[in-house]
């Protein structure tokens, strides 16, 4: 009646190992993860990144977090395309960086609004000193939020502060972004 058992149970031991070991090969393997964590627009990426001297990483994660790679993504706020530009701001890029004014009613295109985003998060660097937790967070709430958050002491502008934030959507919005910052690095290492 028990015979066997032994053989049984050393076999599905090794299977279990085997699954185990399967599973620890396809975590640690960034193939997998490349689906979770897509590049799109690449060549706009690359473009802007450089032509602004912007991480392309930063641009990939807020993209994803902004609309994950879905160009004509309107906010309940009004936000615009794949790097969700208020109109507002867009105009001001606009305008400020002088870029063509038929960028206003092109602002959904993926290159301009790639462009446009980028510029303005180049903007953001340097007013912030390349920090980029303040970056996002300027990028979300807008840079007079975060500048009166720093000057009022309500925040430090680090991430290990980020709960400081009084904002729970700007928070929990550089948590992500951050969050999905460290994930394309280490997936595309050297990619860029």
């Amino acid at each position: 009646m028990f015979r066997g058992t032994g053989n049984n149970l050393t076999k599905k031991t090794i299977i279990l190992f085997l699954l185990l070991f399967l599973v620890f090969l396809v975590i640690n393997s960034k193939i997998p993860w490349k689906l979770v964590y897509p590049i799109h627009y690449q060549e706009e990426i690359i473009l802007n990144a450089k032509e602004y001297n912007v991480d392309p990483y930063l641009i990939l994660s807020i993209i994803q977090v902004e609309t994950r790679f879905q160009p004509d993504k309107v906010s309940k706020k009004g936000a615009m395309g794949l790097m969700q530009l208020m109109p507002n701001t867009a105009a001001w890029i606009i305008e400020e960086g002088k870029f063509p004014e038929k960028f206003l009613q092109q602002t959904f295109e993926p290159s301009v609004n790639i462009e446009l985003g980028t510029w303005y998060l180049s903007k953001l660097l340097s007013k912030y000193n390349h920090n980029l937790v303040m970056v996002i967070a300027a990028y979300n709430a807008g840079p007079g939020n975060v500048d009166k958050w720093i000057q009022d002491g309500i925040w430090d502008g680090s991430y290990e502060q980020v709960q400081n934030v009084p904002i729970g959507e700007t928070r929990h919005y550089v948590q992500r972004v951050v969050h999905y910052f460290e994930q394309y690095q280490w997936i595309y290492e050297d990619h860029f």
